[in-house]
C-alpha cells in the first residue's frame, strides 16, 4: 500500500522511498544541481535510486512548482528548491552552481510591453543570468590578485 502526500504546491503524489530521498536531498542543497550530481549524492549516502527515477522525480517536482530549473549553455538542466512563491529570475554561478533568486520589475514591465506591441497575450518568460559568484571570482583571480 502506498500513501499519498500533497505537496505545498502541485499535484498529489505517491510517497515512495525514492521520492522521499530526492525531496530530502533537495531540501538540504542550497545550489543548483544536475540530475547526475544528485544521483551521485544519493548513491554516496546509500540511497538506491536509479538515474531515470531521479530524472522523473525532479521533473515532477519542477512541474509542481517545487523546484526551480535552469539550463546550462550546453542545455543541461539544473534544479534547486524553489524559495520564492512568486515569479522570479536567477543569478547562477557558472562554476559552483550557486543560485540567487532576484525580483526584476523592470524585466516584467519590458516583457509585457514587448508582447503587447506584437499582439501577444498571456506571455511568459524566464531569465537566468550566468556569471561567477564572489567566491568563485576570488578563486579565479587567485589570492595574489585579490
Amino acid at each position: 500500500m502506498s500513501e499519498k502526500v500533497v505537496p505545498k504546491r502541485g499535484r498529489e503524489q505517491r510517497v515512495t522511498k525514492q521520492r522521499l530521498a530526492v525531496e530530502a536531498a533537495m531540501g538540504r542543497l542550497e545550489d543548483f544541481v544536475s540530475a547526475q550530481e544528485l544521483h551521485r549524492l544519493l548513491q554516496d549516502q546509500g540511497d538506491k535510486v536509479s538515474l531515470a527515477t531521479v530524472y522523473r522525480i525532479l521533473q515532477s517536482m519542477a512541474e509542481d512548482g517545487l523546484l526551480d530549473v535552469v539550463r546550462s549553455g550546453e542545455g543541461e538542466a539544473a534544479y534547486r528548491r524553489c524559495e520564492a512563491e512568486t515569479h522570479h529570475h536567477h543569478l547562477v554561478c557558472r562554476t559552483c552552481g550557486k543560485g540567487v533568486e532576484v525580483q526584476a520589475p523592470a524585466v516584467e514591465t519590458w516583457a509585457a510591453r514587448v508582447a503587447a506591441e506584437h499582439g501577444f497575450t498571456e506571455a511568459s518568460h524566464t531569465v537566468e543570468i550566468y556569471g561567477y559568484c564572489p567566491e568563485c571570482t576570488l578563486n579565479r583571480q587567485g589570492p595574489e590578485r585579490a
